[in-house]
């Protein structure tokens, strides 16, 4: 990978980076998340949405918090909403490829960023859909990690 690689972050990666009892996913995924906001990267406000979601069900922090942590997330990162030929795209590649349809919403938002890689544990590990390359981060040894760049 290059240093101009564009990569995104799955809910599940803003879950566990806020989730300091997931242990060694928690770590990798708030060093993920430190890295991609270093790099500028994009973030689908898919992602944002749904992470309040599971925040606000699961009673994982107060109202408050979490609006301050969206407010970081909107000054840090480029947030990407989805459009109508996100959509359409979305649509299609769950009848083709058969994507859960919030997964080929996020993967087409994803792809029409400009991004090669979704990191994401959902996904399955290593598939390339349209240029978009699928890592589940849990899965890498500690070289590759180190090794990605972006």
């Amino acid at each position: 990978m290059t240093a101009a690689t564009k990569v995104t972050l799955d809910t599940n990666i803003l879950i566990y980076a806020i989730d300091s009892s997931e242990g060694s996913k928690h770590t990798l995924a708030s060093k993920l998340l430190l890295r991609a906001a270093i790099a500028k990267q994009p973030l689908m406000l898919q992602s944002l949405n749904e992470f309040s979601a599971v925040v606000r069900k699961k009673r994982l922090m107060s109202l408050t918090t979490l609006k301050k942590v969206i407010d970081y997330h909107r000054s840090t990162f480029t947030l990407e909403p989805p459009i109508v030929e996100d959509l359409l795209d979305a649509l299609q590649a769950n009848e083709d490829h058969k994507l859960p349809i919030w997964d080929a919403l996020l993967w087409a938002t994803a792809r029409r960023s400009g991004c090669q890689i979704i990191f994401s544990e959902d996904f399955q590990d290593g598939r390339e859909l349209g240029g978009v390359r699928f890592i589940n981060p849990f899965k890498l040894t500690r070289r590759e990690l180190q090794d990605l760049a972006f």
